[in-house]
């Protein structure tokens, strides 16, 4: 990128006319950014690595090393027989009242119904509302890089990619998200199809938990990104730990023409891969909502449908139940102990 081109995309940030008094010293800030990506300064605040890793010497981000902190505390409280039993629910819709629609999702809707349905079954209940992606202030989740088609080692547990500080490329929300699912034991998934496919936040939010599946979770052992180092992991044996198995899952996927079957087999079939046991068929919804019918009353059709949201409020139930089930040692997947004849 030349340095034109550079400063062309920093200014578009502050295009607004009430920053004409700062230009001089927005000028001085672009040039200061223009060097920090000029040199790759992507960690400028690093910390060594200490006890527990490879190379204790090796200078870590910060930020990793403190987000890696929180991870390790939220499995040890979710290990912790003692702990309230927590289930995530997401909202993977991207509309919200904050953003251009100015209206609520039926999948926000629908969400607030499982967290009603789930809070009466004891559990404790996060929300993470994906939609937020679309509304808040400089909020991102920035796409995966494919660190792992290189070599599974080089994708770091948690994701080591973000921040860029150099690129610009900051306020990645996937830290929060990584520790609301460290520490959950049971995840609800509801989304709208769009385009017989999942929703744009949450296809981010999934490539990005590749790391959740083999990732590796001592960046000095590859000594940051160095991909031969990986290889050479890879070839030598890995044993691609998942980082969130043994938790439970339901998923509430619905639509209002196509994509529905195909869509939730997808995202069971992700789960699964994952290590996440489902709660039971009652707990893997696909439903139309005003099938055919008008987008403009979408809404009178979900408050005309009490069935359907009688059944997400099942699903949510059975996703509490089984988390008892779980933690209790009376649901377990019978294939957990067996050797894998191969891995991936």
């Amino acid at each position: 990128m030349t340095r034109d081109e550079f400063g062309a995309r920093f200014r578009q940030r502050f295009v607004d006319p009430a920053f004409d008094a700062e230009r001089e010293a927005l000028a001085r800030l672009e040039q200061i950014a223009w060097e920090a990506f000029h040199a790759g300064r992507k960690a400028p605040i690093t910390v060594k690595a200490g006890a527990g890793f490879a190379d204790p010497d090796y200078d870590l981000s910060r930020e990793w090393r403190d987000l890696r902190q929180r991870l390790d505390d939220a499995q040890a409280r979710w290990s912790n027989a003692e702990t309230p039993s927590r289930v995530l629910l997401i909202n993977a819709s991207p509309r919200n009242d904050g953003s251009c629609p100015g209206e609520m999702s039926k999948t926000w809707r629908l969400m607030k119904m499982a967290r009603a349905a789930c809070e009466a079954e004891g559990a404790t209940v996060d929300e993470l509302d994906l939609s937020r992606l679309t509304s808040d202030y400089d909020r991102h989740i920035h796409p995966c890089k494919g660190c792992v088609s290189t070599a599974m080692p080089l994708c770091h547990w948690p994701c080591s990619c973000y921040p860029n500080h150099a690129s610009g490329q900051t306020n990645d929300w996937m830290g929060d998200i990584y520790e609301l699912w460290v520490r959950a034991h049971g995840v609800l998934l509801l989304t709208p199809v769009h385009w017989y496919q999942a929703t744009s936040p949450l296809k981010l939010m999934m490539d990005r938990l590749v790391c959740a599946d083999g990732g590796n979770p001592d960046p000095t052992s590859t000594q940051g990104k160095k991909a031969q180092l990986a290889r050479e992991m890879e070839l030598k044996g890995w044993d691609y730990p998942k980082h969130l198995a043994g938790r439970v899952y339901g998923l509430v996927v619905h639509g209002d023409v196509a994509g529905i079957d195909g869509t939730r087999r997808a995202l069971s079939d992700w789960l699964d891969w994952m290590g996440l046991q489902d709660a039971g068929f009652g707990a893997r919804l696909e439903r139309y909502i005003g099938y055919y019918e008008p987008y403009a009353s979408s809404h009178d059709a979900l408050d005309a449908d009490l069935c359907v949201q009688d059944e997400v409020r099942r699903a949510a139930r059975a996703v509490a139940r089984s988390v008892g089930l779980m933690r209790a040692g009376l649901m377990k997947d019978g294939a957990a102990g067996l050797p894998q004849p191969r891995t991936k």
